[in-house]
């Protein structure tokens, strides 16, 4: 019987494939290229770059800037809504690995 190979990862399911360009990007949020730049100069997200320079952006990327946009939208200054997603990412980290930690806790001993 022939060995099975692993399919390769399709890189359009990948949450942290770089896929979008800018232009693509503002475009799906509906917002502008300045503001991905802004995005990306208070350090909320930093795009991979394409070998000829042009910023790329994930799919998780344009998750975070949607949610800093909403706040934006809100009212909130760009650098406290920056912060505060990434306070919001830092908490569901700590809450997955405590979650995991719970579970892991409650798996029989051998």
């Amino acid at each position: 019987m022939p060995a099975v190979e692993p399919r390769p990862i399709d890189k359009l399911d990948d949450d942290d494939y770089p896929a979008y360009t800018m232009g693509r990007a503002a475009e799906m949020l509906g917002t502008t290229p300045a503001f991905l730049r802004a995005l990306g100069e208070h350090r909320l997200i930093t795009p991979l770059r394409s070998e000829g320079g042009h910023r790329r952006y994930s799919r998780y990327q344009l998750r975070i800037a949607a949610r800093a946009r909403e706040l934006v939208d809100q009212g909130t200054p760009i650098e406290a809504a920056c912060r505060i997603v990434i306070l919001e990412d830092q908490l569901e980290e700590a809450r997955r690995m405590n979650e995991e930690l719970r579970t892991r806790d409650r798996e029989p001993q051998r």
